[in-house]
């Protein structure tokens, strides 16, 4: 017997779990549970990351968490509870099936349209490290991270995913039209690794033309990777084609621990009144179950709710309303009552269930992931983001003094829009600027170089935030200002 973590949730959280759980009793699924404390009212008893440090231990000895929604209190300054724990254990692939649903009735269903999308959404960096400052009274600023290792573990983790489903396509949803460093390495990094699989075919998407798509033509796409923002929208987006997030099961995929759980809301209006829908938890245990290697359990469970969908059966926020709703134990109840039977549209299949060992991880140290840098780096410059209530010109006028016989000053932008040596008097300014100052004839300085521009800056303006200006090899690693 496997033993897993469960924390209950908040709201509807504990009605569905112990719907889940009893239905998995039924079926006789070889797993035990350790229930662990997470959730709202554990910030409410002081633990500010939303977890005892017993519960994190336990998690962190058994590698497999299964938990439902969980809310973070409002007003009080902490982080999500789900964020932190995906972040914390460095399970860098979301996985998100979406499927049509016989018995769910959506646009598409009634069109004929068959919907089979998987989306992998980068779970660790991008604006979710929460990096923020606010620069100036008026501006703030987000520090938005994609790193070349961390780009590698999810476009991995997908192409893998795909050749193990079957799947024929594979696409790169990004905006490398416009974050041209950031989504473009992210881009460059799936189209290394496509290398490595040509029996997939292997595009990319810019994502607002990806949520046309998938609106329209959602047949057209089978499995899609994203940033974590842009997977985030567009996953829930999916959800609307199948139904709605009590159809969009989850699994958070680490190397050492993943996390399995619903993704809609604690709905604590209806908390506590046996109404809610049980079936997303119980798609993100299947998941669960597959990942542990329980694959007859998970495909006997699955064409029973399949069945049951099937047949009508339904709790209050779905199907044919002229029909009675049931309650989430009669709902749970009739799914038990259809173990064995087969669903008329797109059975699940019976595969033999898989060896997983599960390993208990003893780390030491943090693992450091990174890659080998293949060029050599210099540093020829720095933006530097001031703080000032002048005009361009006059900030100009202020900054070539200082720029000493080492720098020139290139541009002055606002808001990412160039303002000098050129720009339009129709361009609204706020009270920060970033001034890009670099070596003459582009050569490498150092950072003392730089602290000593720095230091002659200050006597005229409040310096909020630096960025060195690097290159590598003849690679620029910074991007231009609008209009430069």
């Amino acid at each position: 017997m496997t033993k897993i973590a469960v924390a209950k949730g908040d709201g509807i959280g504990p009605e569905i779990m112990d719907a889940v759980l009893g239905l998995f009793e039924k079926a006789e699924v070889p797993l035990t549970y350790e229930v662990v404390e997470m959730g709202k009212w554990v910030f409410d008893k002081g633990f500010s990351n939303g977890m005892t440090p017993e519960a994190q231990q336990t998690i962190e000895h058994l590698g497999i968490l299964f938990k439902g929604p969980m809310e973070t209190p409002k007003g009080k300054g902490v982080k999500s509870v789900n964020v932190t724990a995906r972040k914390t254990w460095n399970t860098y692939a979301n996985k998100r099936t979406f499927q049509t649903l016989h018995g769910v009735d959506t646009v598409f269903s009634k069109a004929g349209i068959p919907i089979d999308i998987t989306i992998v959404r980068e779970n660790i960096e991008d604006t979710y490290g929460g990096i923020e400052h606010m620069l100036t009274q008026d501006v703030a600023l987000s520090r938005r991270f994609i790193t070349r290792p961390g780009s590698m573990q999810v476009i991995k983790y997908a192409f893998e995913m795909a050749r193990k489903k079957g799947a024929k396509r594979i696409t790169c949803g990004h905006k490398a039209n416009i974050m041209k460093i950031t989504d473009g390495l992210f881009l460059e990094v799936f189209y290394e690794i496509a290398k490595d699989y040509p029996e997939l075919k292997a595009d990319d998407v810019i994502v607002d033309d990806l949520c046309m798509k998938l609106v329209s033509q959602p047949n057209l796409f089978d499995v899609v990777v994203l940033t974590n923002l842009q997977g985030d929208i567009v996953s829930d987006l999916c959800a609307g084609l199948v139904g709605g997030l009590g159809f969009a099961p989850s699994a958070n995929i680490g190397d050492h621990i993943s996390i399995f759980e619903a993704v809609h809301g604690t709905a604590p209006d209806i908390a506590g009144k046996n109404m809610a829908n049980p079936t997303a938890l119980l798609l993100s245990g299947l998941s669960m179950l597959r990942h542990l290697g329980l694959m007859q359990k998970a495909a006997m469970i699955e064409n029973a709710l399949l069945y049951t969908l099937e047949s009508g059966k339904r709790t209050g926020d779905f199907g044919d309303k002229t029909r009675p709703a049931l309650n989430t134990t009669e709902f749970t109840e009739a799914i038990i009552q259809n173990f064995g039977k087969v669903p008329g549209h797109n059975p699940r299949p019976d595969l033999p269930d898989q060896t997983v060992t599960p390993t208990v991880f003893k780390l030491d140290k943090n693992p450091l992931i990174m890659t080998k840098e293949m060029q050599d780096e210099i540093i020829i410059g720095v933006d530097l983001f001031i703080e000032s209530f002048e005009q361009p010109r006059e900030v100009a006028e202020k900054l070539l003094q200082h720029s000493g016989d080492l720098f020139k000053l290139i541009t002055i932008s606002n808001r990412g829009t160039q303002v000098w040596p050129k720009g339009s008097v129709f361009t609204n300014l706020v009270n920060q600027y970033r001034c890009r100052f670099e070596s003459v004839g582009e050569v490498a300085v150092t950072q003392i170089d730089i602290l000593e521009l720095y230091k002659r800056v200050i006597q005229d303006f409040k310096v909020c935030s630096t960025e060195l200006l690097n290159v590598w090899g003849d690679k620029k690693a910074y991007s231009l200002a609008q209009g430069q």
